[in-house]
């Protein structure tokens, strides 16, 4: 065989193998024997050896795996991998469907799908080829895996039929339970521990080193999203079916549902039909079908406002009470936790469980010792629903709510209207200070990822950092030589953290780095009670910088777009503390970002100009006109008022906003109007 006929017979016996591929796990409807399919993929195999040099990177043998990956590479989501609502209640499906016809008024269809209970995984594909796998990290990074992913058969390497040149596919993997149980017996025969349940195995063997080792493991995969600029179908439903005839497993059990009655219907029928599926599920995902409706509708920092999970009713089980410890996060909230004698919730071992707050602690009428029911419902920590009264022993006690803090002592409180006790000495108060020093490293704020948990806790025993100002102060001397070991306790073994020099100097160079950090991550990063991501986005957008968001009035901070009583009265609160102005101060003598950066705007045509949008665009999202206001100095505002400069109104715009800017005189602008005004 010639070079040329060898690479010709490779380029067949790739389609073949790829075309079987595609009619075992997309199909479901195998037309050779698993022999043949072998035979073949060894050919291919032994040529690729023989002329390395013509194996492509998309080849079906790289799903043998072999390649050994010492770390994986974190990369950044071209679109942000968000999670979804979740609700256990049919009133709450109603509600989401009411505030979505609210927000579109026109008729809306939904998509209603299967909830895989696995890993979410985002693939992106350039030119019909598989570039990169991510996994879903904190949203904003994940792990690129691409390397473990292509041993997974129901994935495609190369696609077939007429596809986008660039897009992503979103999807969850995931251990089959014949699979899963076939591995844990294996694992059992040779005295190894099994695996808790089918997502713990699926997740752990993502990450195994050895692709060859992942290879044996059988994951599979189902996709359930399309992103990209030229998607074929300006819907889900139909992108769903057309990125099945490129070769990609999407579930046949979806639905397009009109009605809620139609909802509920999908819901119903698989609750009890769930058990026959060879694949974990925990509940319906209901999503809008019609794109131009999603974008409408837009995204809140955790997730679209055009989806929501209905989940079925948790696992429940019965279990020992031992005592109740109170947590104190880092704005002082203090929540109570219950610990447990162990027992099992769906393959996971239970030790502790939430108590949430006086009042569920009050209802639940809690004694120590008591016989307690157990939920995993989709919470990190599992929650007590009940106690059975009738198994309570003599004479115990009821647990109360503690009315001083335990960490230091100082009397607790509540605010009138909030479910929460605090501790209000957020001075001094040890996890206090030591939650908002995480908050301020995390990857979301500053992103001083050389700094972890462990380490900031341990400045701050040394007395190095009370203060995230304090941060900026730290020095190579008083760095180096610190040691410290954490002892093994039952469930942990000893931990010792070392400052060597290069983690001295990589800690340096991280807190140095994050000097360079825009204003919106800094104000993100101070940790302002109710003041999450995007709240900080708009805050630092709106007014530009430090200085002025620190000056603004109550009316100012409502008049943000999304900005509340609680977040504007909160802001208010933090400014006014000569201590944080302190701390503010000691940042931005070091250099910390406390402005939006000239090179993060556009021009100033729309300088402090303020607009409201409503209603549907074609061919761009409300975020998008969002930025593009804020880029040129603008403001965007949720509601109308006599400050408001503009409408910017597309199809369908809110009645409700058309009568009250034609009240108050505002001039309602078309977004050809709009975009005119961005190029004078």
């Amino acid at each position: 065989m010639t070079r040329e006929e060898a690479h010709e017979r490779m380029k067949e016996l790739s389609e073949q193998i790829e075309q079987h591929n595609y009619n075992y796990y997309v199909l479901s409807s195998p037309t050779i024997t698993d022999y043949e399919f072998d035979m073949l993929l060894e050919e291919l195999s032994g040529l690729e050896k023989k002329y390395p040099d013509l194996a492509g990177p998309d080849s079906p043998t790289q799903r043998i795996g072999g390649q050994v990956t010492k770390d994986f590479k974190t990369v950044e989501h071209k679109y942000p991998m968000l999670s979804l609502a979740n609700t256990y209640s049919r009133g709450e499906i109603e509600a989401f469907a009411r505030r979505v016809r609210k927000s579109i008024h026109n008729e809306v269809h939904y998509v209603c799908e299967l909830k895989f209970d696995g890993v979410a995984i985002g693939l992106t594909y350039e030119k019909g080829s598989l570039k990169l796998a991510a996994t879903r990290g904190d949203g904003i990074h994940g792990d690129d895996v691409t390397v473990n992913v292509k041993t997974i058969r129901s994935i495609p390497l190369k696609l077939r039929g007429n596809y986008p040149d660039n897009f992503e596919i979103r999807g969850e993997i995931y251990l089959p339970l014949k699979r899963f149980r076939e591995i844990n017996e294996a694992r059992i025969k040779k005295g190894e521990v099994p695996f808790a349940n089918p997502r713990n195995a699926a997740s752990g063997s993502l990450k195994m080193q050895d692709s060859a080792l992942v290879a044996r493991r059988g994951l599979d995969c189902t996709f359930y999203n399309l992103l990209g600029p030229s998607l074929p179908h300006d819907n889900h439903y139909d992108n769903l079916r057309e990125a099945r005839k490129w070769g990609f497993k999407t579930s046949e059990h979806i639905s397009l549902c009109k009605t809620t009655d139609e909802i509920f219907d999908f819901i119903d029928h698989w609750e009890t039909t769930r058990k026959a599926l060879d694949f974990d599920m925990d509940g319906v995902v209901i999503k809008v079908n019609a794109k131009q409706q999603q974008e409408a509708l837009g995204y809140t920092a955790k997730s679209p406002r055009w989806a929501i999970a209905y989940k079925y009713k948790a696992v429940q089980g019965l279990t020992k009470l031992i005592s109740v410890s109170f947590q104190v996060g880092r704005t002082g909230a203090i929540t109570p936790v219950a610990n447990l004698e162990p027992v099992q919730l769906a393959g996971t071992t239970v030790k502790r469980a939430s108590l949430h707050n006086a009042d569920i602690m009050r209802e639940l009428d809690i004694h120590l010792g008591d016989v307690v029911y157990v939920e995993k419902g989709g919470e990190i920590i599992p929650k007590i629903t009940g106690v059975d009264a009738s198994r309570r022993p003599k004479g115990s006690s009821a647990v109360r709510f503690i009315s001083t803090c335990p960490a230091c002592n100082t009397p607790v409180i509540r605010k009138e209207g909030e479910a929460a006790h605090y501790c209000p000495n957020n001075k001094s108060c040890p996890p206090q200070i030591k939650g908002r020093l995480e908050h301020f490293i995390s990857r979301r704020a500053m992103d001083i990822n050389s700094l972890g948990e462990g380490k900031i806790e341990f400045l701050y025993d040394q007395g190095l950092v009370t203060r995230i100002s304090d941060l900026y102060d730290l020095d190579f001397k008083d760095l180096f030589g610190l040691e410290k070991v954490i002892p093994a306790n039952k469930e942990k073994k000893e931990k010792k953290i070392s400052f060597r020099e290069k983690t001295v100097k990589n800690i340096l160079q991280g807190i140095e780095d994050s000097k360079s950090k825009p204003f919106e991550r800094v104000l993100f990063g101070l940790g302002i009670r109710h003041i999450g991501e995007t709240a900080a986005k708009k805050l630092a957008r709106y007014f530009g910088s430090m200085e002025k968001l620190s000056g603004a009035s109550y009316e100012e901070l409502v008049a943000v777009d999304e900005i509340g009583d609680k977040m504007a009265g909160a802001i208010l609160e933090y400014f006014n503390d000569s201590e944080n102005q302190q701390i503010i101060n000691a940042l931005k003598k070091h250099g910390v970002q406390m402005q939006v950066m000239k090179e993060e705007k556009g021009s100033d045509v729309l300088h402090e100009k303020t607009f409201v949008i409503s209603g549907v665009f074609e061919d761009h999202s409300r975020d998008d006109l969002k930025e593009m206001i804020e880029k040129h100095g603008g403001r965007n505002v949720g509601s109308v008022s006599s400050k408001t400069d503009y409408i910017l109104a597309g199809k369908n715009m809110g009645p409700g906003k058309y009568e009250k800017a034609k009240k108050l005189n505002i001039p309602v602008i078309s977004l050809e109007e709009f975009l005119s005004m961005l190029n004078t």
